[in-house]
């Protein structure tokens, strides 16, 4: 990998390391070009497909619009998604075992919760 190349990689992962939340190709790219003005979506799509396959990314696949990115090992948790700027923020913890959800007879293998509303920055009244 040339040295340019290198560098971008490393730009794309300090972008998703330090995110609060998970993010999507276009929201890195966004974030990224503050410090790489010149880094191009295919290299973010390479980087983000290199960081699955090493292990340290992982992929969140949200009901509808674009996957997602975050930083693998993090603990159980859910996803909150802004209706208005479609931001998806990690939810700590769990509501508890959903073995009594499922079909009679089935058996539960995982699960995941995704919850919409307005998020803190969509709330906020507009100055001026």
């Amino acid at each position: 990998m040339c040295p340019r190349t290198a560098n971008q990689r490393h730009v794309v992962r300090q972008v998703i390391e330090t995110a609060d939340r998970p993010l999507s190709p276009q929201e890195i790219l966004k974030l990224a070009h503050v410090k790489q003005p010149t880094l191009g979506i295919a290299t973010v799509y390479r980087a983000v497909k290199a960081g699955t396959e090493q292990g340290w990314l992982v992929p969140v696949e949200m009901p509808h619009g674009p996957t997602r990115y975050e930083p693998a090992g993090k603990a159980h948790h859910h996803h909150f998604e802004c209706t208005d700027c479609h931001a998806v923020f990690g939810v700590e913890g769990c509501p508890g075992p959903m073995n009594s959800l499922v079909p009679k007879g089935a058996e539960l293998t995982d699960h995941e919760i995704f919850l919409y509303g307005r998020c803190a920055d969509c709330r906020e009244p507009s100055s001026g």
